[in-house]
């Protein structure tokens, strides 16, 4: 993205009203396949995308706002697609109990959070006046190392989340 307007960001919400809408209705396939409540699903939306989605964004965009606003919103696609649409096809496998779901759960987890960082990482590596751009590579150093920690003491951030938000035991 080049500088246009005397901005980094783009002016038009398109994406974000997208990004939105798409992870509302994945968090309703969630809430219709794992919930029983209609208050209780609405609840989960709003809490996906005011916590997931809006609020996070808004506490890592802290320099340039739009723009790194706008760089999260890139590299949460990924991320969205990656743990909302293909771990809903795949959470009857990976919510099981085993060392393969446990294994297969948290390299999803993974690959998720260390392209979203990657993203953010080139997102902000275009931009001519930040140094050590770097720095935001740091957070998949800490994926890499607590990954094998997770997957040999057994957590599977499937059936973690899963029950968070649906309060099942799985």
């Amino acid at each position: 993205m080049s500088e246009t307007k005397n901005q980094w960001a783009r002016d038009d919400p398109a994406f974000v009203v997208i990004c939105s809408l798409l992870l509302a209705v994945a968090t309703l396939a969630y809430c219709a396949a794992y919930d029983h409540s209609p208050s209780h699903a609405i609840l989960v939306v709003i809490s996906v995308l005011l916590f997931h989605f809006l609020i996070a964004g808004v506490l890592l965009a802290t320099s340039c706002w739009l723009y790194a606003f706008d760089v999260h919103c890139n590299s949460f696609f990924p991320m969205f697609v990656m743990l909302y649409v293909i771990h809903y096809f795949m959470s009857p496998l990976l919510v099981a109990h085993g060392f393969i779901p446990v294994l297969l759960s948290n390299l999803l987890f993974m690959v998720a959070a260390s392209y979203y960082h990657y993203l953010n990482f080139l997102g902000y590596d275009v931009l001519p006046f930040l140094e050590r751009t770097t720095f935001f590579l740091y957070p998949i150093g800490v994926v890499i190392v607590l990954s094998p920690i997770l997957i040999l003491s057994g957590f599977s951030p499937s059936r973690y989340f899963m029950n968070m938000y649906f309060s099942q035991r799985l």
